[in-house]
């Protein structure tokens, strides 16, 4: 794994230098493999970035969009991550529809619904019994409890391994998340991490030991990808790390 860790000089500095890293990783992708596949986080961080995206000249017929986690409410609740991404970047480019892959929120429970879109990724992936996806690039962001995608201090999902997709937990209200595995394989990851109050959290993180289930965030550890923590500087004040851009 490779890891490095940015704290940039301002939001728009933050924006800017990952929207460069997804730029950047998708052309790989499309060099190697003739098709990128790139995972969306939800929250308010990423806004500005899908916002940014949606101004990029892209062969979007090859770009492919999954999503790290979802809220288990319709596709047009405000809530909803893939509104969000809709509203921002996706309904601004010529994307084809097919190319655009939400996590389902409409049947009958979540655990059928994380067993849909499991079904979706192995077919889309070609993916023999056992084996998991691995994705060009996995866009992150971190709660100031340390959760990322909906895996969640202290719940069930972080001991998810034989599985792609699970069910998570946010205060008893259920969410569709990618596993531990799967953002472990996955041959990009970046954090994008904005304000003071994920500070404590980011010091647990970057620990050299810790409390996997109390922060999981700690556990995303790409296997042989590459991994990306940007940090504005509110996030990244009290961040010891020598790579400080403007």
């Amino acid at each position: 794994m490779s890891k490095h860790v940015e704290v940039l000089s301002s939001s728009s500095a933050l924006v800017d230098r990952t929207l460069q890293i997804v730029v950047e990783e998708i052309h790989r992708a499309l060099e190697q493999r003739d098709r990128a596949t790139v995972v969306l986080s939800g929250g308010n961080t990423p806004k500005p970035l899908y916002e940014a995206l949606a101004q990029e000249d892209l062969p979007w017929s090859k770009i492919y969009v999954f999503w790290g986690d979802e809220r288990y409410v319709p596709a047009d609740d405000p809530a909803s991550n893939q509104r969000m991404a809709r509203q921002t970047w996706l309904d601004n480019v010529p994307i084809p529809a097919e190319n655009v892959r939400p996590m389902m929120t409409d049947g009958d429970s979540p655990e059928a619904d994380a067993q849909r879109y499991e079904a979706q990724l192995r077919e889309f992936f070609g993916l023999e019994p056992g084996d998991f996806p691995v994705f060009d690039v996995m866009l992150l962001g971190m709660g100031d409890d340390g959760h990322t995608a909906s895996l969640f201090p202290q719940t069930d999902a972080l001991q998810v391994c034989d599985r792609a997709v699970t069910v998570g937990n946010k205060d008893g209200q259920p969410r569709l998340t990618l596993t531990v595995p799967v953002l472990n394989l996955s041959r990009c990851v970046i954090f994008m991490v904005a304000g003071a109050n994920k500070q404590t959290a980011l010091s647990h993180v970057f620990a050299p030991d810790g409390d996997e289930d109390a922060y999981p965030s700690r556990l995303v550890q790409p296997l042989n990808g590459t991994l990306w923590w940007l940090l504005d500087p509110e996030a990244g004040s009290s961040i010891s790390v020598t790579d400080r851009r403007g």
